[in-house]
C-alpha cells in the first residue's frame, strides 16, 4: 500500500501472457552472517527443495545453500537454519509451480467479466484473462501482511499512475494500478517471496508490472480472493 500522493487527489473509484512461473528475481542484499550448526525442524524437506542429501542433518555446505537461498529471498535471519519461514517460502514456491497454467482451475475467478485480473492470496499468485482464456500468467505476487490484508473481493481499477511515489512511505510505486484505496498493482525490487509482505498493495517485478499495464485499463476488473499464509 503507498497512498495517494504524487499528483494530488484522485477520484474514489488484470489482466498476464502465458509465462513460465519464474523463480528468480531481484532480492535486496541480506548482511553477511555466520552459519550454524544446527539441524531445523524441516531438514529434510528443505535439503530436497535445495537438491542436496537428504538425511536430515545438517552440514557446512547444507548450510551455505539454505542461506544462500535465504540471501535471495530477503529471509532473516539468514543463518542457514531450515526453519519454519525458509521452508514455508519453498513450500508456496512448490504449491505455485504445481498450478502450471491452470491458475483459475478451481472457477473461483469470474469467468463472465471479460478482461479481468485475478489475485489469489492462497498461493500469492495472479494473472489476466478474458472470460475463460488465459491472457498472461500466472506469476507469483507479494500481497498485505498480516495487520495490512490485501482486502478481498470484486474491484475495478480507477486511477493509474506510471511514476507513483507513496505520500505514506515515501517510497516509489512505479507502474501503479490502484484497485481499492491506496492498494494498487506495482512493482518493486524485492524477491516476490520476502516475507512478511507488503503494506496492501501487490508487489510484482518490473516485468510483470510493465505488462499489467500494457494490459489494463481504468475501469478493468480485479478479484480478489483466498487468504495469504501467515494471515
Amino acid at each position: 500500500m503507498g497512498g495517494i500522493g504524487r499528483r494530488g487527489v484522485i477520484a474514489l473509484g488484470v489482466t498476464g501472457l502465458v509465462a513460465p512461473l519464474a523463480l528468480a528475481v531481484t532480492a535486496a542484499p541480506a548482511q553477511a552472517a555466520s552459519c550454524t550448526s544446527t539441524t531445523g525442524p524441516y531438514q529434510k524437506q528443505v535439503e530436497k527443495f535445495l537438491g542436496r542429501p537428504v538425511d536430515g542433518k545438517q552440514s557446512t555446505a547444507d548450510c551455505k545453500a539454505i542461506q544462500a537461498f535465504q540471501n535471495k529471498h530477503g529471509i532473516t535471519p539468514n543463518i542457514g537454519y531450515a526453519g519454519s519461514v525458509t521452508w514455508g517460502v519453498m513450500d508456496l514456491m512448490n504449491k505455485q509451480k504445481a498450478v502450471g497454467n491452470k491458475p483459475n482451475r478451481d472457477g473461483k475467478c469470474p469467468t463472465n467479466k471479460g478482461r479481468i485480473a485475478c489475485v489469489n492470496l492462497s498461493l500469492q499468485l495472479s494473472w489476466i484473462q478474458d472470460g475463460s482464456r488465459l491472457v498472461y500468467g500466472p506469476v507469483p505476487v507479494r500481497t498485505g501482511r498480516d495487520g495490512y490484508e490485501t482486502r478481498t473481493g470484486l474491484k475495478k481499477i480507477y486511477w493509474r499512475d506510471i511514476d507513483h511515489v507513496s505520500n505514506i512511505y515515501n517510497v516509489p510505486m512505479p507502474y501503479s494500478q490502484f484497485f481499492d484505496g491506496g492498494q494498487a498493482f506495482h512493482s518493486v525490487g524485492l524477491s516476490m517471496w520476502n516475507p512478511p509482505g507488503s503494506h496492501g498493495c501487490v508487489n510484482m517485478t518490473t516485468t510483470t508490472a510493465k505488462k499489467y499495464w500494457s494490459l489494463l485499463k481504468n475501469g478493468d476488473d480485479v478479484f480478489v480472493y483466498g487468504r495469504k499464509p501467515g494471515t
